[in-house]
């Protein structure tokens, strides 16, 4: 009996537990691996639109250094109303929930789960989710791991058709617009042929049309940079340390820029990927894990023993107060570091006011 219980166990623990949880703006589709362990955070995946957790996020869970990871953490996949796979469609005149009520969804999703903190990795839509979660309720979110976030309230969709010259602008067009470049959109067929077929079969199209409305409606986030010395207590910015990521060729670029010059430069890395579009969680897989972990490692979550080596470059920014109306100006160094430990990553951190930009 013992045995058939922890084989249970072990499958549930590698396929998950679903559930449907009730939130002030509806129910949330959740699937939880594993169990939360002592005091220490949950992390918290939110995918992009077009993509549910399993698209978004598998490759980088089932790739090996990321389960090693996963060995200290229960992880929390969340799946934004009707995207989950064999969603329903919603009735006519659904209301669907704003990209703030998405976001004031997950405390209830929390509590039910009796989880206490997270570590967030949200990927497009779900990087701005998860940024607003921490922007509402700091205490709940200890880090944030931001793939492809956009801080700003622009409509994308306009833009993305415009870049797909020769194309059908349907939604399946301008969702492959959102993630990937228009020379991906040409030469990477492999890749784009699966996404192509798996947001056009394996998402209810009118459930991702209303996914798509709510982001493209979003608010700005109102993030901006605080001054040391200044308004670090008042300002409104992210509190927790925040890794940004984005693929070099990404059409996501100058936007996960501009989110860096918004945010802490003490708390900030930002991490371009070279030889690497839209989707790096899906494409770097290994490089993404290896930063991750050094990440957590950072926050005091990861043993030492247990990391690899990671050969980044970094550009150092720094800022500094200026004159009395507040000007600031930014120096800029070049650092090769070479198996470098996690724990002098996270202590150069803590002693210098500074983003990284990181290529790996």
């Amino acid at each position: 009996m013992t045995a058939v219980l922890d084989l249970n166990q072990i499958a549930c623990a590698i396929a998950g537990v679903e559930h449907d949880i009730e939130t002030p703006h509806g129910v949330l589709h959740v699937t939880m691996r594993g169990t939360p362990k002592g005091n220490r955070p949950v992390i918290l995946t939110y995918h992009d639109i077009g993509l549910n957790h399993k698209s978004c996020f598998n490759t980088l869970f089932n790739f090996e250094d990321m389960q090693e990871i996963t060995q200290h953490f229960a992880v929390v996949h969340v799946d934004a109303p009707g995207q989950q796979e064999g969603a329903p469609p919603f009735p006519t005149g659904y209301q669907y929930p704003t990209m703030d009520d998405l976001a004031e969804m997950l405390p209830s999703v929390l509590t039910h789960l009796k989880v206490n903190s997270v570590i967030g990795i949200g990927v497009g839509a779900g990087a701005y989710i998860l940024s607003r979660l921490a922007l509402n309720q700091p205490a709940l979110v200890e880090g944030l791991v931001l793939i492809n976030v956009d801080p700003c309230a622009k409509g994308w969709m306009d833009w993305a058709a415009s870049k797909l010259s020769g194309w059908t602008s349907n939604l399946v067009d301008i969702v492959m617009g959102h993630h990937f470049s228009t020379d991906e959109l040409t030469e990477n067929q492999e890749i784009i042929q699966t996404y192509r077929l798996h947001i056009a079969q394996d998402i209810n199209q009118d459930n991702l049309a209303l996914f798509c409305t709510s982001y493209n409606s979003r608010r700005d986030l109102e993030i901006e940079r605080p001054v040391p010395g200044l308004n670090e207590e008042t300002v409104n910015t992210l509190k927790c340390p925040a890794l940004l990521v984005v693929g070099d060729t990404s059409p996501a670029v100058e936007a996960v820029v501009e989110c860096n010059s918004r945010l802490n430069p003490t708390k900030t890395t930002l991490l371009k990927m070279a030889d690497c579009g839209g989707l790096p969680q899906v494409v770097q897989p290994g490089k993404l894990a290896e930063a991750f972990k050094y990440f957590v490692q950072g926050m005091g979550y990861m043993p030492t023993a247990s990391m690899t080596r990671l050969v980044r470059s970094r550009t150092h920014s720094s800022s500094s107060m200026g004159s009395g109306e507040g000007n600031r100006s930014r120096t800029h160094t070049n650092t090769q570091l070479e198996g470098a430990t996690a724990a002098a990553v996270a202590h150069d951190n803590q002693a210098r006011p500074q983003t990284m930009e990181v290529s790996c």
